[in-house]
């Protein structure tokens, strides 16, 4: 069953909000909250990152969160729509000629 186009990117942002299940999941140390969001995961990484640098400069941030964040989403929604393209396009909302791009790009199975 799929869900209604106006409601679809409210069902996305609460999925990513979702409080993890204590039966299912298990804090990792470096986790802060069991609910942490997509972008608050991203917003620490950074901050440590920035932290790390010991006065280097950074460099190509956007590549850097990119090359991180890209292959772990298409693997994942790969794997939830078990292994079919089309159906893993359409919940990227991508085209599955540049999905096919992306999964070679990162060397991931196709």
């Amino acid at each position: 069953m799929s869900v209604p186009a106006e409601k679809q990117n409210v069902v996305n942002a609460a999925t990513l909000r979702r409080e993890a299940s204590p039966q299912t999941s298990q804090a990792s140390p470096t986790s802060q909250t069991s609910h942490q969001t997509v972008r608050d995961a991203v917003r620490t990484c950074l901050e440590k990152y920035f932290a790390d640098l010991d006065g280097h400069e950074p460099a190509d941030i956007f590549q850097l969160v990119m090359a991180e964040v890209e292959p772990a989403m298409l693997e994942t929604v790969m794997r939830f729509a078990r292994g079919n393209q089309t159906r893993a396009a359409e919940m990227l909302g991508i085209n599955r000629t540049t999905l096919r791009k992306k999964l070679r790009q990162y060397g991931l199975e196709l």
